[in-house]
């Protein structure tokens, strides 16, 4: 029998640049005590512990039983294409259209898709940081220059205005807006939104507005740049399903942009996934137009959790923490615990029990924070400060 050679793995170099979403690494590693024995209260994924609700499972029931199981155009199927068109006008008070909407697998494909299409090597990306990790490893990997606009916890983790034009530059192709956002829960509000649409102004520069948690707000009222005149065409509204309809396992997300630059997301659909499952975008047309009183349902229990987790993380050493606006995560200030919070993330996991992310997965500005998500029941949450506040009793 011939021997098999052993050949080495030549991975492309861009490969090296590539990161990771740490919440996935840190589920897994959880798990893996939980296998052995060890109770694990779950805060790191951002995940609604919500079940779907029965209306949009019905739906997509029908889907297949009528036979939507087949192909369907790439940008998605025209009857959900519109329902969103019609939504997105609704709420961002400007009128679009159904040929300005491309639907994906999930949101992560519009940041693919759009560093894909607008951003050459050398190209520059202004990006929240601390923020969602994909945005930094995505510029990296198409070798553009990834630019960190710091939160501020002293501004309730929004961006300084005046940070922000100074980081513009003719090499700027992109910003990314993130609100509410991920990690810190930080809302930009509408006077924010317009003092950075006035320091962008006229420039040829593209918005990639991330809006996943729009519906998940706790104080005021959500507002877009695309909302503001002269920018709904340098806009990419990132939006979807997955957070506001308790829909993770579904992957469908969605992009609204100039009709010229979806036809080129749309080419790209076309060379990566062909299309999104037609049955899921079926029950994504009821979740639109269907009754929403479980969104309302889930924004309440969420800023319930919020206030409980809050105020208990005030009450531990160490620990300081200011009220999220939005999303479903809380973002503790815990340098006066002396600890690096990756090896304080580590610590609660593997001795307290407590699963959460340390800040710096969310970038370097993360220093210093942890990431806890709310979306757990009032009851896990109030065990796990307990035994968190256990933990620091015997190591602070």
């Amino acid at each position: 029998m011939e021997k098999a050679t052993l050949h080495e793995l030549r991975l492309a170099s861009r490969m090296s640049r590539l990161g990771t979403e740490t919440a996935f690494e840190v589920l897994n590693r959880a798990r893996a005590l939980e296998r052995k024995g060890k109770q694990i209260v779950h805060l790191e994924i951002g995940e609604p512990d919500f079940d779907t609700p029965s209306n949009i499972i019905e739906a997509a029931v029908d889907a297949l039983h009528k036979g939507w199981t087949h192909y369907g155009p790439s940008a998605g199927l025209p009857e959900l294409r519109q329902t969103i068109a019609d939504y997105v006008s609704q709420t961002r008070h400007v009128p679009v259209s159904s040929d300005q909407v491309v639907v994906v697998p999930g949101g992560k494909p519009i940041i693919f898709f759009t560093i894909l299409a607008v951003m050459d090597p050398g190209d520059e990306v202004i990006y929240p940081n601390p923020g969602f990790p994909i945005y930094e490893s995505m510029i990296e990997y198409m070798g553009g220059k990834a630019v960190p606009i710091q939160l501020h916890e002293d501004r309730d983790f929004t961006l300084d205005v005046k940070e922000l034009a100074a980081l513009i530059n003719d090499k700027t192709k992109l910003i990314i807006l993130n609100s509410p956002q991920n990690p810190t829960g930080g809302v930009l509000d509408k006077k924010d939104i317009l003092s950075i649409a006035d320091a962008i102004g006229d420039r040829n520069i593209l918005i990639l507005s991330d809006e996943i948690y729009s519906r998940l707000i706790f104080e005021g009222e959500h507002f877009s740049i695309m909302s503001v005149p002269g920018f709904k065409e340098r806009t990419i509204l990132l939006d979807g399903f997955s957070k506001t309809y308790a829909m993770t396992g579904w992957r469908m997300g969605y992009g609204v942009m100039r009709p010229d630059l979806a036809t080129a997301i749309t080419r790209l659909m076309t060379n990566s996934n062909s299309c999104t499952a037609s049955f899921t975008q079926m029950a994504g047309i009821e979740a639109i137009r269907g009754d929403q009183s479980s969104v309302e349902h889930m924004r309440q229990e969420f800023q319930s959790r919020r206030d409980i987790f809050v105020a208990g993380l005030n009450k531990i050493k160490g620990f300081s923490c200011r009220l999220p606006k939005g999303a479903f995560y809380v973002f503790p200030n815990t340098s006066k615990t002396g600890w690096a919070s990756k090896k304080l993330a580590d610590a609660l996991l593997e001795e307290a029990g407590v699963a959460c992310l340390s800040g710096t997965a969310f970038g370097a500005f993360g220093e210093g924070y942890l990431r806890f998500s709310v979306a757990n029941s009032e009851e896990n949450l109030r065990k796990a400060l307990a035994q968190i506040e256990a933990w620091v009793g015997k190591n602070l």
